[in-house]
């Protein structure tokens, strides 16, 4: 297994530790701080990892094809991870996940069809639109979750959190946009 496929494997592992550390308190009663600083770091680590494994791949030509379906995959839990959390905890509306999980899925699937066809989907600007949405919904909802458990006081905690909830609405529209744009282009592939 080469480097790229070890850091895709990496963040595959993190997703559950992701989910232990936010509810790690809660859980247990207990280091907060310590909770906090974990998830962070996982947060951090994950997000590393997805950025230096599609690098290291393409510039030292280490592209698989194992890694071109975990990749894709890895990207989905650690970030449907995260979302799943903010769902719990009130942050992120349940129809803003569920969007986003019935998109994700419907991607899988497509993706499926598209490899048994010996075709790859290429990302779309509505896909790009996607991933920088989500991006900016998870740093945006860990940050609202860090301030709120240290101090649920602080003055600008509700606007945070309102500008966290339409970014996770954002993120909603532009996943179903990007799908509808991959099944369109799937449909017009798998039909010839």
């Amino acid at each position: 297994m080469n480097l790229p496929n070890k850091l895709t494997v990496f963040r595959i592992v993190l997703s559950p530790l992701f989910f232990v550390s936010y509810f790690f308190t809660e859980w247990t009663g207990c280091c907060e701080i310590g909770s906090i600083v974990l998830m962070i770091l996982i947060f951090v680590a994950a997000e590393l990892s997805d950025l230096l494994d599609g690098y290291i791949a393409r510039k030292y030509q280490l592209v698989t094809d194992i890694g071109k379906v975990i990749d894709p995959f890895a990207d989905v839990l650690i970030r449907v991870t995260y979302f799943y959390c903010f769902t719990l905890s009130g942050l992120m509306p349940s129809w803003v996940f569920l969007l986003i999980m019935y998109r994700e899925l419907g991607i899988t699937f497509l993706r499926m069809l598209m490899i048994r066809k010996g075709v790859a989907m290429a990302a779309s600007v509505w896909g790009k639109a996607k991933a920088v949405t989500y991006a900016a919904g998870g740093i945006m909802g860990l940050a609202y979750t860090v301030f709120f458990r240290l101090q649920p006081s602080i003055d600008f905690l509700p606007a945070l959190r309102s500008m966290t909830v339409a970014v996770f609405i954002l993120g909603a529209l532009s996943s179903v946009l990007s799908f509808v744009t991959y099944l369109r282009d799937a449909a017009s592939k798998l039909k010839s």
